[in-house]
């Protein structure tokens, strides 16, 4: 193994809540997945209410013209409800998206960031996810160079990476948000754009806590132009993600009466109609969202 893969197996190896493991089996093996990825806010935390998010990564196969499929799920631990949203792929797919050759910018730029690997059906898929995260370290380790200054700390690097795609996704976070991710994960960040770039060969001079990446004039225009085609299908490719989850998102009523119960704290009944048609649905929920919030702000 690389530095890099050492380090990325070690990470992936984090524990997790027992819970949260038996939960991401039964995912795993209802899919037939080889792997199971599991990654967000309740890694780090540790919590258990919320929703959890996993990847399932499947054997060979025919994969999806727009990939992953996604959907809700609920398992009953104590007194507890565990939920998840899960994206379904295939392993192959995954580790094609985080090497940078497909047009998609979401699986290096997510799985850059803390994950682990909950579950793999033996060892083999244990290294390609391996190699498929360090592959992700790499893609984002490279453009991060290319698109920082000549010469900064880490923090510079990783700060323009996660503004660069963050503007190229169909997705509204608030300003800073590539601050928050570094703040939060300053332990999994540190010491990793040296090793991701060594691993592909490029050298890093430095000085302190400012590092200098050796990367050629020409390298840098090559890795530019690879992110500009990329950064125009960012939008057009998330828009048409999300369309397709709308009508193929399992649980999807569900997930969404959750959400609006935990946020808002108007229950959402759920009848067949409502599950079997969420978009169909959607005005009425809506319409009674507003009625919920007038009555809210007239009781004040």
């Amino acid at each position: 193994m690389s530095a890099l893969a050492e380090r990325i197996a070690a990470r992936l190896a984090v524990p997790v809540d027992p819970a949260v493991a038996t939960f991401a089996r039964a995912l795993g093996d209802a899919a037939g997945a080889r792997a199971v990825l599991f990654y967000g806010s309740n890694l780090r935390t540790g919590a258990l209410d919320g929703v959890l998010d996993f990847y399932l990564l499947l054997p060979a196969g025919d994969e999806a013209a727009i990939w992953p499929r996604v959907s809700y799920h609920e398992r009953a631990h104590d007194a507890l409800v565990l939920r998840a949203k899960v994206a379904t792929m295939r392993l192959a797919t995954f580790a094609r998206a985080a090497s940078g050759v497909l047009a998609d910018t979401t699986i290096w730029a997510r799985f850059v960031q803390p994950s682990a690997l909950i579950w793999a059906e033996d060892a083999d898929a244990r290294a390609e996810v391996v190699a498929a995260i360090a592959a992700a370290a790499q893609t984002a380790a490279r453009l991060a160079v290319a698109l920082g200054p000549p010469g900064g700390t880490a923090e510079d690097y990783w700060r323009a990476l996660f503004r660069a795609t963050y503007a190229a996704e169909f997705r509204v976070e608030k300003g800073g948000r590539e601050n928050d991710i570094l703040a939060v994960n300053a332990g999994h960040f540190a010491g990793l754009l040296p090793l991701a770039l060594a691993a592909q060969g490029i050298d890093v001079a430095q000085d302190g806590a400012v590092l200098t990446p050796q990367l050629a004039p020409a390298e840098q225009r090559r890795i530019l132009a690879w992110w500009k085609r990329r950064r125009r299908l960012g939008k057009p490719l998330n828009l048409v993600r999300l369309v397709k989850a709308s009508t193929t998102f399992e649980g999807a009523a569900r997930y969404a009466a959750w959400k609006i119960e935990r946020h808002t704290g108007m229950p959402v009944a759920l009848t067949p109609f409502r599950e079997r048609f969420p978009l169909l649905a959607a005005p009425q929920v809506l319409w009674d969202l507003g009625k919920h919030r007038r009555r809210q702000r007239g009781s004040r």
